[in-house]
């Protein structure tokens, strides 16, 4: 079977079990173009131009989740003006669910910051979807946060965070994900940090 097969057949098992596409395209790491395209392949249309990532050999592990999450802080650390020495650079660390979550927990726990879960749009499946944090942890209203989660595939969920954030007062201070699928410095002025950005060279 062919990758493309195979995320086929991925994403219709994952549309059987009542996965909205949101989030298949979150489990998936591709965009929603791409994920609609898997359950639909209308003829005479291309599969969009898209890359998949399957990380699993590494988040499935806790020891190596953590070792991610602590890459995620040498990076910011090294490329920020401050010294390792410095205190945490948010009083928030805020998890985009789902993948962003287990990193976001490390992440508030080696810097002594809250944890904050955010639900985006794309995960709601009603009429009007919106994006929101869980009530569950910590709030944001006033607080500096840094967005947290695996992967920028369009770049539309962090747009959506940050403006999020502005509006209920939070500052966003930074983005931190492991794979920057589009090259963005910064979404909406705040900047992003990775640890790798994948091209794709046709």
């Amino acid at each position: 079977m062919s990758s493309l097969d195979d995320l086929i057949s991925r994403a219709q098992v994952l549309l059987a079990e009542g996965h909205s596409p949101g989030q298949i395209a979150d489990e998936l790491s591709l965009s929603m173009e791409t994920v609609t395209w898997l359950l639909t392949q209308a003829k005479g249309t291309a599969a969009p131009k898209d890359v998949h990532i399957d990380w699993t050999a590494v988040s499935s592990q806790g020891p190596l989740l953590e070792e991610t999450a602590q890459m995620l802080l040498s990076r910011y650390y090294l490329s920020s003006s401050g010294d390792a020495g410095e205190s945490s650079p948010a009083d928030v660390i805020v998890g985009i669910a789902l993948s962003g979550i287990p990193l976001a927990t490390i992440i508030a726990v080696q810097e002594a910051a809250q944890l904050a879960i955010y639900h985006p749009s794309k995960q709601n499946t009603s009429d009007r979807p919106t994006g929101s944090i869980s009530g569950n942890f910590a709030t944001v209203s006033g607080q500096r946060c840094i967005i947290v989660d695996d992967t920028i595939t369009s770049g539309n969920t962090m747009r959506e965070v940050v403006k999020y954030l502005k509006k209920h007062n939070a500052i966003p201070v930074a983005v931190w994900v492991i794979f920057d699928k589009r090259g963005i410095k910064d979404v909406d002025g705040v900047p992003v940090f990775s640890l790798f950005k994948i091209s794709r060279i046709d």
